[in-house]
């Protein structure tokens, strides 16, 4: 199924707030419409930060979560990736929750700490100079859990190093197992930005036989995606990564659906079909739902 992509939808992310784009779900039942209208559209993984209803913040309460992942199994076929990202502010005990309390078919796996700055790129001003803190010991732990839950780690990697840390992982313990899934981060700054050089660093420094997607995060998401779709990888859209669907024209999309339907646009262009949720289970290696 070369000619296939699987197209995942970043549903929320914990940064993006209604007042960015009403369409970003903070409730079961937003979560329902947003997985169901990017189905629709072609997506076949859901991305989850879980949200708080009543303040949108990112949450990992446990019944809230088990409400998110209720509303999505029952409203849509989509394979479900949970964050173990959470939040910048999250606590590693708070982060762990998703992928110890539920089996989701992946989860994101963060090997390696970073800055995660938001800066003015017209002025050069730091606006928020934050970190995001991946110890070695929490990935190893964090992967242990998703082994053990049968969890497909998606290896989010936002530096070469990160990348190089995985293939350590995979070297010397047995939560990684092949082929691996990797996601390829560009556009943060404290990250790497997008060029054909970066990109064909990661594509050539992973084991032969693994799987991969690009992000692009603001104005990089279609160009990132297109890359990936030209180049033989996957692609992942959504609320969390961009919120317009013309972000030259700073055109609002009117949800996941339309990031989803100008992803398999730029598919197509390239040659491929969107997969469905289930050639995407074969594409991405994963074991079936029990």
């Amino acid at each position: 199924m070369a000619d296939k992509v699987v197209i995942t939808a970043a549903l929320s992310g914990s940064v993006t707030m209604k007042e960015h784009n009403p369409a970003v779900p903070y409730t079961p039942e937003e979560f329902a419409r947003e997985g169901r209208q990017a189905e629709e559209a072609g997506a076949a993984v859901a991305h989850v930060h879980f949200r708080d209803p009543a303040t949108g913040l990112p949450t990992t309460e446990p019944a809230l979560m088990a409400d998110v992942v209720q509303a999505l199994r029952e409203n849509t076929g989509l394979l479900l990736n949970l964050s173990t990202g959470v939040s910048l502010e999250s606590t590693l005990a708070e982060r762990k929750r998703p992928v110890e309390l539920h089996r989701p078919e992946l989860a994101s796996l963060n090997p390696g700490t970073m800055n995660f700055c938001t800066v003015s790129h017209k002025d050069g001003r730091i606006i928020h100079d934050k970190t995001y803190y991946n110890p070695l010991e929490a990935t190893l732990e964090f992967g242990t859990i998703m082994h053990q839950n049968g969890i497909k780690p998606e290896l989010e990697c936002f530096a070469i190093s990160h990348v190089h840390n995985a293939l350590f992982f995979f070297e010397h313990y047995d939560f990684l197992v092949a082929p691996l899934h990797f996601s390829f981060v560009f556009g943060v700054m404290g990250g790497v930005r997008f060029n054909s050089d970066v990109l064909n660093s990661y594509i050539h420094a992973i084991p032969p036989g693994s799987t991969w997607q690009g992000i692009g995060v603001g104005p990089f998401s279609f160009p990132v995606a297109m890359a990936c779709a030209i180049f033989g990888g996957h692609v992942r859209v959504g609320l969390e990564d961009n919120v317009y669907v013309d972000p030259a024209h700073k055109t609002l999309a009117r949800g996941n659906g339309d990031l989803v339907a100008r992803a398999v646009q730029i598919a197509r262009l390239a040659g491929r079909e969107p997969a469905s949720p289930e050639e995407a289970r074969g594409l991405l290696n994963l074991k079936q739902r029990g």
